[in-house]
């Protein structure tokens, strides 16, 4: 008999079971879903406008709104309009309480939403956008989740242009911090506070890639701000870049660095060359300074130098100044010139001078007495004659016979000496003069520069 009873009632608790199970198989929880829905955000039910209770439902405790970012791509950082283009994943999290729901035994964890105006949303900005949209490709990116235990979800993809102010007295071999703000535009630190999600709040895609930058770090802070009618909470995260410096070594140092090496090259041609030297010069410093006005065209007028207009305005100079330096080697070349003809002039009055005081002395010896017989007088030597002396010496001076040219002497007069011209002395010093100024600039210039670089990290 006992045993009779054991086996019903497992009978009858396996048929219970077996219903149950039944029952569950047939529910639908698509209509569950619609129905917790209408339960929770029904008419008269729910009210979007009223924002949350605080923590633990306190009434007089502000809302905790926890946010967190995923970076997807920035797409370009102007130099000129100081400005950068970001897209980005940006989620927000918070509790509400007056959203709790059955999660039926677990097995519904969230209900999953589109439409951002059913419930109560933080009215968060970004202070410092410029322009920006969301993306509706095929749909709208956004979604709210909504969890069983009230915490609400909300995740959108955006794009955004926003502002990044510069300094740049060290470009291109400056870094920039560029920030990306967010605060509440109505909601002060009494009703609101925004929070950094803990863990990882900013996550960038990986192999990210930028256009002659890099991104290093990135720091998230607060940045709550107080005006008259309260103090607001804000956050925001910096994000550090440094400027790729091999594409302005490539097309601004080495083109510059060229024209003037090439510059130099007049110091090496003739100076009676006048239009090479003149067209080499000009071209040089019309190239270098349409090569300034370039660089100047893509970077915004600021009131401080940079570093790329201390190095274009030194090449420029160094290109002027070859030129400069033709004009002056023109100039003691032909005052050379005609000192030298003076000089010439001077030597051929003296010729004649000496010339003409020789016939006078000759015709002095022929005018003798009419009655004297010495035809061959004047080719008679006599010892003790001072009249013959005289006229020996004189003949000796302009009947020297012309010396051999010795081969060094010959050598060494091409190059230039204190008896050479001018002109050629300073073309000589410019070749060695201009190299060494220029490579002194360049030792000065890059240990300042790269040492402030380092100084700035």
């Amino acid at each position: 008999m006992g045993s009779g009873h054991y086996f019903w009632a497992i009978l009858y608790f396996a048929s219970l079971c077996s219903a149950s199970l039944a029952n569950n198989a047939k529910i639908n929880f698509r209509e569950k879903e619609k129905k917790v829905l209408d339960q929770i955000l029904g008419a008269g039910k729910y009210d979007a406008r009223i924002r949350p209770s605080g923590i633990n439902g306190t009434a007089n405790k502000p809302t905790n709104v926890e946010v967190n970012m995923f970076l997807r791509s920035i797409s370009k950082i102007d130099d000129y309009k100081m400005e950068y283009s970001v897209q980005l994943t940006f989620r927000e999290q918070w509790t509400d309480e007056r959203l709790k729901f059955d999660d039926i035994q677990g097995r519904l964890k969230y209900l999953t939403l589109t439409e951002a105006n059913r419930v109560w949303m933080p009215d968060l900005f970004f202070s410092n956008e410029k322009e920006g949209h969301f993306h509706n490709i095929i749909m709208p990116n956004v979604y709210i989740r909504i969890f069983p235990n009230g915490s609400v979800l909300y995740s959108i993809r955006i794009s955004l242009t926003l502002a990044c102010p510069m300094n740049l007295k060290l470009y291109p071999l400056d870094r920039q911090i560029c920030s990306l703000r967010m605060a509440s535009y109505g909601w002060t630190t009494n009703d609101l506070v925004f929070l950094w999600k803990e863990g990882d709040p900013v996550q960038v895609v990986k192999n990210l890639h930028l256009p002659r930058f890099t991104l290093e770090k990135f720091l998230t802070d607060y940045c709550n701000s107080k005006t008259n009618t309260g103090e607001y909470s804000c956050l925001k995260v910096d994000l550090l870049f440094k400027r790729e410096f091999s594409y302005y070594l490539i097309q601004i140092y080495i083109p510059c660095c060229m024209l003037v090496i090439v510059s130099w090259v007049s110091f090496w041609l003739d100076q009676g060359a006048v239009p090479a030297r003149v067209s080499l010069g000009v071209t040089t410093l019309l190239t270098m300074a349409t090569q300034t006005s370039g660089i100047n065209a893509s970077l915004p007028p600021v009131s401080y130098t940079k570093a790329i207009d201390v190095w274009t305005g030194v090449c420029l100079t160094f290109v002027f100044g070859a030129l400069l330096e033709f004009a002056l080697v023109n100039y003691a070349s032909r005052s050379g010139s005609n000192k030298a003809n003076m000089h010439k002039e001077n030597m051929k009055k003296k010729r004649r001078d000496l010339e003409q005081a020789s016939l006078d002395a000759a015709s002095d010896l022929l005018d003798t007495d009419s009655n004297a017989t010495f035809a061959m007088k004047p080719l008679v030597r006599h010892p003790g004659d001072p009249l013959a002396l005289e006229k020996r010496l004189q003949c000796e001076v302009h009947m020297q016979a012309p010396k051999r040219p010795n081969c060094c002497k010959t050598w060494l007069s091409k190059f230039p000496t204190r008896q050479c011209s001018r002109s050629k002395r300073i073309d000589v010093i410019s070749r060695i003069t201009f190299p060494l100024v220029f490579a002194l600039f360049n030792l000065v210039y890059w240990s300042t520069y790269l040492f402030r670089e380092e100084e700035d990290e």
